[in-house]
């Protein structure tokens, strides 16, 4: 008999599975394999009964399935599912008490988990992640029509801001931590200014310590809802707007809140004015829903060719995806949903 029970703690949810055997360990999992944050087992009351508790990100959930009654195995499976339909494959989870499937358990425990992967991709910016900013839980979804996200983001005094603010800009749309500008703007000082808005104000107060500690001039972070400030932003800069990129963004999978995705019209006119001759709109997601919503918004626009229809050498699949990733850095989103096995959808526009 399984029982299961959800709970949020920490940010987590935690699944505890009631058992009755033998002492049994959870392997396999697969794609998920990054997904589980513990794995513990105490005892449940008198007799054989056991409890197994799992810790699980929020991208990961599990639907059980119990053995048949007439089975005599001691194995159980379960299967793992995303908790939002992502384009993940499902896999077969095994429950098992055999010393064989211990050991592999042990090899497994070894590989590298997505977050090292992560940490490894930006090892060269040496972070500092011992930092002290007291109790810090970032949401991961945030509602941008919030009244407390409707006021626009202060224009920045662009002069304080970087040494050369007449360098050409790149604005990355939801920039996360910050670190895949971070990496771009270290290897592409005097030729290009960064500047990254995020909506998670916890966010950007840890990409500024960061920035302290790189001693960078040629980018800067604000916190600012895109929809909102993003017009007013590029506008005062007083240099050329080259490359827009909108990496990964929620995609508020609910009909009713698609109002709530970043890439409305107004925010893809806004980026079409303002983009110089030549200047590039790089979008991609690991959703393909969300992926599919901003091709079409920007393929409508008659300013804007994809790359592939100008540069034949531009490698793309049959449905107009490219192939690779343009920028030379994979962003943290794009690490993580590769790991799972996850295909990434990219496109990048050229205005004309």
């Amino acid at each position: 008999m399984w029982k299961k029970q959800w709970k949020r703690r920490g940010g987590h949810r935690r699944l505890h599975l009631d058992t009755a055997g033998d002492h049994q360990i959870v392997e396999g999992l697969h794609g998920f394999e990054q997904e589980i944050l513990a794995a513990e087992e105490t005892s449940a009351g008198g007799g054989d009964r056991r409890l197994v508790r799992l810790r699980f990100c929020h991208n990961s959930c599990l639907a059980l399935r119990s053995r048949p009654p007439s089975s005599s195995s001691a194995a159980l499976s379960f299967l793992a599912v995303p908790s939002s339909p992502r384009n993940y494959p499902l896999s077969f989870c095994h429950v098992s008490s055999s010393s064989a499937q211990v050991d592999q358990h042990q090899q497994e425990s070894h590989l590298p988990r997505s977050p090292d992967l992560v940490a490894l991709e930006y090892a060269d910016l040496n972070l500092s992640y011992d930092l002290d900013l007291g109790h810090v839980r970032i949401r991961q979804h945030v509602n941008p029509l919030s009244s407390s996200f409707s006021v626009p983001a202060q224009v920045p005094d662009w002069n304080q801001v970087f040494a050369d603010p007449m360098l050409p800009l790149m604005v990355d749309i939801g920039c996360g931590s910050g670190r895949f500008l971070m990496w771009l703007a270290k290897r592409n000082p005097k030729v290009r200014n960064y500047l990254g808005l995020e909506i998670r104000r916890k966010l950007v107060k840890r990409a500024e310590i960061w920035l302290k500690d790189l001693g960078l001039d040629n980018i800067h972070f604000l916190f600012a809802n895109a929809t909102i400030s993003f017009k007013q932003l590029v506008e005062a800069y007083p240099g050329p707007l080259q490359l827009v990129s909108i990496l990964c963004p929620d995609p508020h999978f609910k009909k009713r809140h698609h109002k709530r995705r970043v890439l409305q019209k107004p925010l893809v006119g806004a980026i079409v004015d303002n983009l110089v001759p030549g200047g590039q709109v790089f979008v991609q997601s690991d959703v393909l829903e969300m992926a599919l919503d901003m091709r079409d918004q920007f393929d409508e626009v008659d300013k804007l060719k994809h790359i592939d229809t100008l540069n034949p050498d531009i490698s793309c699949d049959g449905e107009g995806w490219l192939l690779s990733n343009p920028m030379g850095i994979r962003t943290e989103r794009e690490i993580h949903a590769e790991y799972e096995g996850a295909k990434i959808y990219r496109r990048l526009y050229q205005k004309q």
